[in-house]
């Protein structure tokens, strides 16, 4: 079964995959095919982990190649939290291609925290649309993110080191600057 862990980005993806690392019986990876086009972009191999925002500008198409058969994990964080996360990095990434290519560079002025929102808002709306007719999802909270990473092993019958895939949720993975 492949696993889809959904998220906005600035909410735990890196670090939730480093912590999947630690299962011996599924692959995972963040953002591994984010450059690829066409079919590649979404071939992943069976029995994988991927966590990539993108994803969420892609849902139609995940949605034909995986349909009812994958999971679905909604990762999410404190609202205010990714705002503030994301308004850091409004000159690129993810940020500057909402604001330069979906909003056509957007309003003079824009204010970062603002633009940050809006986009949470779209990508939030987009999963949840994604996600009220598939048979198996998750809601992953990163304010709970041990106690939830434990239900998600138990959940895809994860082999391997529980102990070390719960310390990588000590570590700051990938922290905004």
């Amino acid at each position: 079964m492949n696993i889809f862990v959904l998220n906005t980005g600035r909410c735990g993806s890196t670090t939730f995959i480093e912590a999947c690392r630690h299962i011996d019986n599924y692959s995972a990876a963040h953002e591994s095919r984010a450059r690829l086009t066409g079919t590649a972009r979404l071939a992943y191999p069976a029995d994988h982990i991927e966590a990539d925002n993108r994803l969420s500008w892609l849902l139609g198409r995940l949605d034909d190649a995986y349909g009812t058969d994958a999971l679905y994990v909604h990762l999410s964080r404190e609202r205010d939290a990714v705002a503030a996360s994301f308004a850091r990095r409004a000159g690129f990434g993810i940020m500057r291609a909402y604001r330069e290519g979906i909003l056509m560079e957007g309003e003079e002025g824009q204010d970062a925290l603002e633009l940050a929102y809006d986009y949470i808002d779209t990508v939030e709306s987009n999963i949840a649309h994604f996600l009220r007719d598939k048979p198996r999802t998750m809601e992953f909270q990163l304010e709970n993110a041990k106690d939830a990473f434990r239900d998600f092993w138990e959940r895809i019958g994860a082999r391997g080191d529980l102990e070390r895939a719960l310390a990588e949720w000590d570590v700051r993975h990938n922290a905004s600057v």
